[in-house]
């Protein structure tokens, strides 16, 4: 997932069975997400540990976002994983997990009710902004925003610094907006991508029956 020069790799595994028997819910999955920043993914270069609170924070918010998400009653006594690894940052860096995790989940196959569309939003003077990098993050009071475009619900909203109130609203419906168009390009992406795995399995299966056309000619 690539939000400008923003770039994560996310990986889902499961449903499967928990490696741990605390971590097994009778009636539901248990969505683990682990957060791991490249030490060359900003201009300051630091390795980042295990327990750092930034990645420990990510992983938090990433969690809390899809529980209501995911229909983690059709998986119980289950563990969904998601690993999310972060390559390169400019900016936007949780929009880009969520987006990526959406992508992800629905490329594995697990159910969801709805897309989750995450964007960031600021203003700057009377001019509102969206998908802002790391210059306009500092610079400028921003939020961001996950919404469940199909059924309008608000998921997620974070803003670190302060904002009145008359902006926030203002910015608050652009970004909704905004994911309407988000979920849009997210749908295509995922058509697109099973089209292509369609016709990769389709042409597998035509070399195989070639295959045992030419065994029986042989014989």
């Amino acid at each position: 997932m690539r939000h400008g020069l923003t770039e994560v790799l996310v990986s889902v595994l499961g449903p499967r069975e928990a490696k741990m028997r605390s971590q097994t819910i009778h009636d539901r999955a248990n969505i683990n997400v682990e957060v791991h920043i490249a030490a060359f993914s900003t201009g300051e270069r630091r390795k980042r540990t295990r327990g750092d609170k930034r990645m420990l924070e990510l992983a938090s918010v990433v969690k809390s976002t899809f529980e209501p998400v995911v229909q983690t009653h059709i998986y119980p006594r289950s563990q969904i994983d998601i690993f999310i690894q972060v390559i390169q940052q400019d900016g936007g860096l949780l929009p880009a997990c969520l987006n990526g995790t959406t992508l992800a989940l629905a490329t594995a196959g697990v159910a969801m009710f709805d897309f989750v569309c995450a964007i960031s939003g600021g203003v700057h003077s009377a001019s509102p902004l969206l998908d802002l990098n790391t210059l306009e993050e500092n610079d400028v009071p921003h939020i961001s925003v996950a919404v469940m475009p199909r059924t309008g619900r608000v998921t997620l909203v974070t803003m670190d610094t302060r904002l009145h109130l008359d902006r926030f609203e203002e910015i608050f419906r652009l970004v909704v907006d905004a994911s309407i168009v988000l979920r849009d390009e997210m749908r295509a992406a995922l058509v697109k991508r099973t089209q292509s795995l369609v016709a990769a399995i389709g042409s597998g299966e035509k070399k195989d029956f070639m295959k045992e056309v030419e065994m029986e000619e042989l014989q």
